[in-house]
């Protein structure tokens, strides 16, 4: 991945301030959304980003603008403890990396957004007496940031009820920040369509797995082809992840028994695939109905844009905290959602119901709108500066 190199160093007299944390998406984007709020509200601000070695936020950090230094860090093996030997040398260097770091670029103030790079980071700016920031974007707290929490001076989080988790003082309930764009001069449904070639009168289906993909979705909508092909009145807007495209394109061409075209397969013409959809705005515009894990900066973006939503939470996460951010949604009729374990028998079937119901589809998105925080970046920015005030 690329990787961007920066030599740390104190500056004079601007606001300095590290980010750190990453490895997937769903924490990457709301990082960089956090310093862009900076930047705006303090455009002389030196920010500078660390990430794990090897991780997507190697490469998507420096195209956003900024600097990132990467460290050794790795997460913990569950399932094969005697692995963990390396993890723990990996943590030590990465805190003496930290450490370096720290001392070099003299920061102001130090954010963790999650992620395997914010744990060592923001221990060693606490023990070198910078103040930090937490951003929890989930429901229910992950292990590192509960730990880093006793030496925090805020914690910006995305739900209410999170004393149970972290010292009420200490907690700003400012919602997640989500990437700008999808908020910008965002197009029509007719415009939507037209870009994925795609009937603006038929109700449309977007199905997201993440950055990365998610199997058991996909697996679902493989073998859910014959469905997809015998409701024509309905499309189906079906993001893979990068991860995937090759078997799912294996699976259509042998459905179909044609080659893919274009990210269209010409037998099934209501049905639109790509391994990652650049214009998300888009994607959104043109949807009626979302089928999505339940990660948080996800379920942030449902809530700003009012976007009807099946939740599939993945059980492969740390605590099982997308099941937790999903049932939030639940218990208030904001989204519906589907075990993964359910998901190849009940997805496709509940999704089609629900897409056809208007009336259900206008209180889900009522519902989830109710729960938007739009503001969540400018608001997390201003603590930032605050801190670093001090």
């Amino acid at each position: 991945m690329k990787q961007t190199t920066h030599t740390p160093s104190a500056g004079k007299g601007g606001t300095r301030i590290i980010v750190s944390g990453g490895g997937t998406g769903g924490h990457i984007f709301p990082a960089i959304s956090i310093a862009n709020a900076v930047k705006e509200l303090r455009p002389d601000a030196d920010i500078l980003f660390v990430g794990a070695e090897g991780r997507m936020e190697m490469q998507r950090v420096p195209d956003a603008g900024y600097p990132i230094v990467g460290l050794p860090v790795a997460g913990f093996d569950r399932k094969h403890l005697w692995r963990n030997v390396a993890v723990v040398v990996k943590l030590l260097r990465s805190q003496w990396k930290a450490r370096r770091l720290i001392k070099d670029f003299r920061p102001q103030v130090a954010v963790g957004v999650g992620g395997y790079a914010s744990g060592p980071t923001l221990k060693m700016a606490g023990m070198m007496g910078i103040p930090t920031l937490i951003q929890e974007q989930n429901s229910y707290a992950g292990v590192t940031n509960k730990l880093l929490a006793k030496g925090a001076a805020k914690i910006c989080v995305a739900y209410e009820g999170m004393e149970r988790f972290f010292p009420a003082e200490k907690i700003l309930l400012t919602g997640n920040p989500v990437r700008q764009n999808l908020l910008q001069e965002r197009p029509t449904r007719q415009e939507a369509m037209r870009h994925f070639g795609l009937d603006p009168a038929k109700k449309t289906i977007l199905i997201l797995g993440g950055s990365l993909g998610a199997l058991t979705i996909n697996r679902t909508m493989e073998a859910g082809l014959e469905t997809v092909k015998g409701h024509p009145d309905v499309q189906f807007i079906w993001q893979t992840g990068k991860g995937y495209i090759d078997e799912v394109q294996q699976a259509l061409t042998a459905f179909t028994g044609e080659a893919s075209r274009n990210c269209r397969m010409s037998s099934l013409p209501n049905l639109y695939v790509s391994d990652f959809i650049k214009d998300m705005r888009a994607a959104y515009a043109a949807a009626d109905l979302v089928i999505s894990r339940a990660g948080a900066g996800s379920i942030s973006e449902f809530c700003l844009l009012g976007k009807p939503v099946i939740l599939v939470p993945s059980p492969n996460v740390a605590e099982d905290h997308q099941t937790k951010n999903a049932l939030a949604l639940v218990d208030k009729e904001a989204a519906l959602y589907v075990k993964d374990a359910e998901a190849r028998d009940k997805l496709l079937p509940l999704a089609l119901q629900t897409v056809a119901d208007d009336e259900r589809l206008a209180a889900l998105s009522r519902n989830i709108g109710k729960l938007a925080l739009p503001d969540a970046a400018r608001t997390i920015a201003q603590e930032v500066l605050k801190l670093a005030g001090k």
